[in-house]
């Protein structure tokens, strides 16, 4: 198993949506068992492909970060069907790290497959605070 290198904000891949799996083969699992030890090595909760610049429709979560077997969740070709009501929470990503907060696990791995990011739902003062830090930590040389 490998641990993969995860892609950066500013990278167009994440903002490319991604393609339907049609091969279930070995390739695949070892390409999910990849996924998982990159996101545990994050160590992060949520991992989509794009995140690790692949195309294919593929996420894997773990709320616990792997000290609860079983925990693991693996979804390919995952859609919301439906979406009713709002909730308000802060959210984070492995693609912006250092700006850790509370993410929405599912919905959040989702839009990386659809091609959006958190900072995209994000207004005003927020979303300006966080493109402003992306920004220093660029040229700073740490981004």
């Amino acid at each position: 198993m490998a641990v993969l290198p995860i892609v950066k904000y500013g990278n167009d891949v994440l903002r490319r949506r991604t393609e339907p799996v049609t091969l279930f083969d070995e390739a695949l699992q070892k390409f999910i068992n990849d996924m998982v030890d990159t996101m545990y090595a994050a160590p992060g909760i949520g991992l989509a492909a794009n995140q690790v610049g692949d195309s294919r429709r593929v996420a894997v979560i773990d709320l616990s970060v792997g000290k609860r077997p079983g925990e693991l969740r693996v979804f390919v070709n995952p859609e919301i069907a439906e979406s009713i009501g709002q909730i308000s929470e802060d959210e984070g990503c492995l693609s912006i790290p250092d700006l850790t907060l509370m993410a929405r696990a599912m919905s959040h791995e989702i839009d990386h497959l659809e091609g959006k990011l958190f900072v995209d739902r994000l207004r005003g003062f927020k979303r300006d605070r966080i493109i402003k830090k992306i920004q220093k930590l660029a040229k700073a040389g740490m981004w």
